[in-house]
């Protein structure tokens, strides 16, 4: 999850993209990401906003697998290794942990986090981004963790 984030922000920021970004997050303490998210997308940085998001996304994700006792990890070749936030998001509906219309939602959302971790901004919208802050809002206050 957080290397997606850093990857995303050293794109921006080699862009030149995350200087007035840098002084308002040093300039304020955010207690939430989801606040951090919106305070930058009404700034403009929608592809900040959007990594921000989904990585607040995939950390719900892993707390509700916590709280349906759904393992995080999956055996490889290599050993243990992490579980995809889209196989988390499967394994979650199929344990009734939430619908199978919030596991569409999850899904478009986890989309929507994957093209800004990989820097294919202009393949969705501003107000794709509000609609993922606000949506994920709600799922958050639907079903907690």
């Amino acid at each position: 999850m957080m290397a997606g984030v850093v990857e995303s922000l050293l794109a921006d920021l080699r862009a030149g993209n995350l200087e007035a970004v840098a002084e308002l997050i040093h300039g304020e303490l955010f207690g939430d990401f989801l606040e951090m998210a919106t305070h930058l997308l009404d700034e403009g940085y929608k592809d900040a906003a959007a990594v921000i998001t989904g990585g607040t996304l995939e950390a719900h994700l892993r707390q509700l697998c916590q709280k349906h006792n759904l393992p995080l990890e999956e055996q490889a070749q290599s050993g243990l290794r992490p579980k995809k936030a889209d196989q988390l998001n499967a394994e979650l509906a199929r344990a009734s942990a939430y619908s199978k219309l919030d596991q569409k939602s999850v899904t478009a959302w986890l989309d929507l986090r994957n093209k800004a971790a990989h820097a294919m901004y202009t393949d969705y919208s501003r107000d794709q981004v509000a609609l993922f802050v606000s949506g994920l809002r709600d799922f958050i206050s639907r079903v907690p963790a």
